[in-house]
């Protein structure tokens, strides 16, 4: 494993009961990098990130994590390896407020941002850090999910569908903060739709099909690889 990596999926096979969903997953992430996992829904993304967590059903192959293979780790374990993950479907306590959502999560390394640190990032937490986690909007709610695991010291964060149905302004602040995150050396995977959103921030982008990796490109390849990329994204 190169001393730059910090995570390498090899071979990763993952099931969810009878069903075989990713078929031999391949790619590397360098620490401090962010790249997008691109494809069509079904694709296998969204399992990937999963299964790098342990949280699909029987998984095969090899993720080393930092040097260390967690293939057959609990998901608990990984997780305190310095993972974080912000699911589509936000997980956000609606019986708590945001204040006590961002307080819940528990520390898996050094590092984790503070709540004064996290309310620079998000002002609009603040302002709504008494609310109830449901009086919050789609766009604050998907700002607290991605701020819950910025407590946690996690430095390899699995984002999933950030930008889905979000209002514009929200995106813009939503690539900000990814911009600021990637200064500050967090890895990034991110599971995106969205391709314009994606892109610009991407150092590299993986092209998923059918639960493998079909095609790699990187920042400076994205014009001339337009072929390519409409093939299999219709971009």
């Amino acid at each position: 494993m190169s001393a730059t990596e910090f995570l390498r999926v090899s071979d990763l096979h993952a099931f969810y009961g009878e069903s075989h969903v990713l078929h031999g997953m391949d790619f590397a992430v360098r620490r401090g990098e962010y790249i997008s996992l691109l494809g069509r829904n079904g694709a296998g993304r969204t399992t990937t990130l999963r299964a790098i967590l342990g949280l699909t059903g029987r998984r095969t192959g090899s993720i080393m994590l930092n040097g260390r293979e967690v293939i057959g780790m609990p998901s608990h374990r990984i997780a305190q390896l310095g993972v974080g993950y912000c699911p589509e479907e936000r997980g956000i306590y609606a019986s708590l407020s945001c204040e006590e959502n961002l307080l819940l999560p528990p520390q898996v390394g050094s590092g984790g941002m503070s709540l004064d640190d996290i309310y620079a990032m998000f002002p609009n937490l603040k302002e709504r850090r008494y609310s109830q986690g449901t009086r919050l909007s789609g766009g604050e709610q998907q700002m607290l999910a991605m701020a819950r695991i910025l407590r946690t010291g996690a430095k390899l964060l699995l984002l999933d569908e950030i930008s889905e149905g979000l209002a514009p302004v929200i995106v813009q602040k939503l690539g900000e903060v990814i911009r600021m995150l990637k200064q500050h050396d967090y890895t990034i995977i991110l599971v995106e739709q969205n391709f314009r959103f994606a892109a610009p921030l991407a150092d590299r982008m993986f092209i998923v099909e059918h639960g493998q990796v079909v095609a790699e490109i990187a920042q400076h390849e994205i014009n001339e690889k337009q072929d390519l990329l409409q093939e299999y994204l219709g971009v």
